[in-house]
């Protein structure tokens, strides 16, 4: 079991630096467009602030080549500091003079937040020199970036080999749910897989054929499923390299008395036109982009029977308005399930939000990729690093 924030003792006076997730979305003129991931945060920093820590919070935000001014975490200070008013400080540089001057006059119960770290090439890198300028800052480290545990960075993994380290609430919120999901599942448990390539997701699905009752596969990635079972899929997205390992897949589930559910009508564009045109089998010079309607109902009937839903990726291409309803209605119909539901995935979770129903999913995963290892099985490198009770 992990160290938390819980069992690190008296933390008052003591400097803590806290890696968190503010990896948001900002429009051009750098507002914040979504800020759940800023809120998952306030939890661990709102704990350690009543204790009179002393912090230091860090986070990257895109993927910077260099200083860019676009891409600067200063919108999440004022974010900060609207919710810990006289409280933050902003710092524009991630180390350096102004950093340790700022550091050296805080006071109990004080935040300064750090400018991107991938501003700094060494963040990536998992420099030493870098790993040791942030250890320099701080008496304990704390990590609550569950959407970056599967990388191995400074400001995480590098951190954490260095200095006494617990996690935070949102991390071990995290960590929790998937344990809970996998090794004590409730059944039926339904799994809903969907996005563009059956490569993102292969481990995943062989690792779940160990605990599914029903796997729903939607998305481009069901074409390359369509195609092994010898059904025309036109021009529609297919890995023909992973075709194989898709009837591998089927086999194996027939054998484990596993439910695989297709789709079995489709929305298409048809060559360069982007009207949604209905059909039930896909011919050539069409591309499916969508389910149809009649795979909708398919789909949720089997969402309605289930006492645990997972779902990660897209039914289709959601972010044109002709090719969103797949998802929407998958959506909904995981929203109104009497079920234990997780989502997982940018895009799923995405479209969750666009739907209006994310107050009614029990987890809103915050990390795409660290989630995806998760549930494959596979160990979070950052996390895996972090002190043991």
């Amino acid at each position: 079991m992990k160290r938390t924030i819980r069992d690190i003792g008296d933390v008052k006076g003591k400097r803590v630096l806290v890696r968190c997730d503010f990896n948001v979305p900002l429009d051009n003129w750098g507002d914040i467009l979504d800020d759940n991931r800023i809120m998952a945060a306030i939890p661990t920093i709102s704990y350690l602030v009543e204790r009179g820590a002393r912090l230091i919070l860090c986070s990257h935000l895109g993927r910077p080549k260099g200083y860019d001014k676009f891409l600067s975490l200063f919108p999440v200070a004022v974010c900060l500091m609207r919710q810990f008013p006289n409280k933050v400080k902003f710092c524009s540089k991630v180390t350096g003079t102004e950093v340790d001057n700022a550091i050296s006059k805080m006071k109990d119960g004080e935040i300064i937040l750090l400018e991107n770290l991938r501003f700094d090439k060494g963040e990536e890198e998992n420099n030493p020199e870098f790993v040791k300028k942030l250890c320099s800052m701080a008496d304990i480290f704390v990590d609550d970036a569950f959407g970056t545990s599967h990388r191995k960075h400074a400001s995480n993994y590098g951190v954490a080999l260095k200095m006494p380290s617990a996690i935070g609430f949102l991390v071990e919120k995290e960590l929790t749910v998937f344990e809970k999901a996998f090794k004590a599942p409730a059944h039926p448990f339904v799994a809903i897989f969907g996005g563009a390539k059956v490569s993102d997701k292969l481990n995943l699905i062989n690792n779940v054929l160990n605990m599914a009752d029903t796997i729903v596969i939607g998305g481009g990635m069901a074409y390359t499923f369509l195609q092994a079972i010898g059904q025309n899929i036109g021009n529609s997205i297919v890995e023909h390299d992973l075709v194989d390992d898709a009837q591998a897949i089927l086999d194996k589930a027939k054998q484990k008395n596993i439910k695989i559910v297709l789709p079995i009508d489709h929305m298409v564009a048809v060559k360069d036109k982007k009207k949604a045109i209905k059909v039930k089998e896909i011919e050539n010079g069409m591309t499916g982009l969508d389910i149809g309607p009649k795979t909708i109902k398919l789909f949720s009937a089997e969402i309605a029977g289930a006492k645990q839903i997972m779902w990660n990726g897209p039914m289709g291409k959601y972010e044109d308005p002709a090719f969103k309803e797949g998802t929407m209605k998958i959506a909904k119909a995981v929203a109104k399930a009497d079920a234990y539901t997780i989502v997982g995935g940018g895009d799923s979770v995405s479209a969750v939000k666009l739907c209006g129903v994310s107050d009614k999913i029990d987890h809103l995963s915050t990390g795409g990729g660290a989630s995806l290892k998760l549930m494959e099985g596979k160990i979070l490198p950052a996390i895996e690093v972090i002190d043991s009770l």
